[in-house]
Order: C-alpha cells, then structure tokens, then sequence
C-alpha cells in the first residue's frame, strides 16, 4: 500500500455525478484492462476495440503503455519496484477516467497479479473487467516488430517479462482472448460483444431483413 504522504487534505464530493455523465453518454464507464505477455497484441487490440467504441458513440480512449512511459510515467524503469509504481499510477488514471464516463482501455503487461487486483479494487466491483490477452511465447516472439524479445535472449535487456522476469497469469479475468489464434477482427468483436451483452454499451441495432 502506496504511503499517503499528503496531509490536511479532503476529498471534494463532485456535483455533476458518474450516474449524471453515464445518463448524458448512454453507456458505462468503465476500465477495460488489458494485459499479456509483449507482443501479444494488447496495444493493436486495444486501439481497434477504442476505434469500434468511437464509431458506435462512445467515449473512450486508451492509455497505452509505451505512450504513458513518454510522460507521466517517463521517471520509472523496469525493476519489480517500478513495474508495480507504473501500475499503480495507471490505475488511479484510468479509475479517474471511469468516474468520468468515459471507458478506459488500458494496455499494460501489467506482470504482477497483485498489481492489477489493486487497480481492480480503486473501481466499483462491476466496473473494471481484465482482458487476458493470451498468446503463446514463440507466437509473440515471431511478432516482435522491435526485436525485444530477442534482445532479452542475448542478455541485452534486463527484467524483460517472459525471459527475465515473470508473468503471473490471471487466474479468474472476465474475458480471455486467445489472440494467436483469433485475427483482430474476431478479437475486438469478442470485447464488443461483451461490452454489448452485460450492458456496459448500447448492442448494435440489428439489420432487418426484408
């Protein structure tokens, strides 16, 4: 538990609600979170759910991990303690972004079980759903466009997940996406349709057939 180092300070009740923005938007907001092993496909899947969630209305937007380690996060490495004060801050983001009607869609490897359970806990239970983007390792090393992987191999990257340092699998997420051997198209649809089905979005208007 991060220490409250802050003093004399209250947390201001806000006037314009969560329930007042989600009646306005016509959706839930909520944190999307995606984890898995690098290069599992977690940033691509990510921002083609946030493209279907933009033409359907909805607001969203996807914080992604290399982009928040340009700015807000751009003071932390990669040991054990960095990892889980990266994860840490992400989780207060997004949870700020959910209170704010808008579906956060994070794409973090996010190694560490105890990490993403204490981002799932900064939510109301039914508001945080962990995507495990599940991929074989030979698959994601086939698909390292940056050479990562095989730079961990040769000992050129240290605490690189999945060579050097570990990944704890989750053990109960609400979706799994089985993402080498599902193409993008069924991957995003297999979100939508969750978000569709448990409410979270408006379900896509059926076609009717004359």
């Amino acid at each position: 538990m991060t220490e409250q180092k802050s003093t004399n300070i209250t947390w201001h009740k806000p006037l314009v609600t969560q329930a007042d923005r989600e009646k306005r938007n016509r959706h839930k907001g909520t944190v999307l979170w995606l984890t898995g092993l690098p290069s599992s496909g977690k940033s691509t899947l990510a921002h083609e759910v946030e493209r279907r969630l933009f033409e359907k209305g909805c607001n969203s937007y996807v914080l992604d991990g290399d982009n928040i380690r340009h700015g807000l996060n751009k003071n932390l490495g990669f040991s054990p303690e960095d990892r889980k004060e990266n994860i840490r801050r992400i989780g207060e983001v997004a949870r700020l972004f959910a209170d704010a009607g808008v579906i956060a869609i994070t794409a973090f490897i996010s190694p560490y079980r105890e990490d993403r359970e204490q981002a799932r806990a900064l939510n109301r239970q039914d508001r945080f759903i962990e995507v495990y983007c599940k991929c074989s390792v030979n698959e994601c090393e086939k698909r390292d466009a940056k050479g990562l992987w095989q730079k961990a191999r040769k000992g050129e990257l240290k605490e690189f997940t999945g060579v050097s340092a570990p990944y704890e699998e989750p053990e109960t997420p609400e979706i799994v996406i089985e993402t080498d051997k599902c193409d993008l198209e069924e991957c995003a649809q297999h979100i939508m349709g969750y978000l569709e089905e448990k409410g979270f979005v408006p379900p896509t208007p059926s076609i009717q057939k004359r």
